[in-house]
């Protein structure tokens, strides 16, 4: 039996030697910060993750948005209505802006009507022209500035 202590010490030794030859083997790095959220330096490709995955997880509801049920959404006759009518409003749009544009693409000064509206170009000097569109039902009129090329 006196035999197998020796064993047993040549076997704890050599696990003590595997031990520390293993641990000297292993290096240490520093450890660096790097942010995920692009507020705080990360990468700005990761915001639309980051805002997706809060919006996932966010389980509160505003009290007063409007609750959208049967009786609010648009019928599919509705739907087609609202785009007939938009086309129909872009052809008028159109037709009004040949009105008021040269041939070389140009507003031109001037004044167009159309059945309710009234639009006035006027020239301001230094390339600067004004475009007011007046409303003939209610007078209501706004108007802006662009810059003539």
């Amino acid at each position: 039996m006196e035999s197998g202590k020796p064993l047993c010490h040549i076997f704890r030794l050599a696990a003590i030697i595997a031990l520390v030859s293993w641990a000297s083997a292993c290096s240490a790095t520093e450890l660096v910060y790097t942010p995920v959220n692009p507020a705080f330096g990360g990468s700005p490709l990761n915001g639309s993750v980051l805002l997706n995955a809060a919006q996932a997880q966010n389980k509160t509801k505003d009290p007063d948005a409007p609750v959208i049920t049967q009786s609010t959404q648009q019928t599919s006759l509705q739907q087609f209505n609202d785009i007939l009518e938009r086309s129909v409003l872009s052809r008028l749009a159109s037709a009004a802006t040949s009105g008021i544009m040269g041939s070389n693409g140009q507003l031109m000064p001037g004044t167009v009507n159309t059945g309710n509206f009234s639009i006035q170009i006027s020239d301001l000097g230094g390339g600067l022209l004004q475009v007011t569109t007046t409303d003939k039902v209610t007078g209501a009129s706004t108007s802006f500035q662009v810059g003539q090329q």
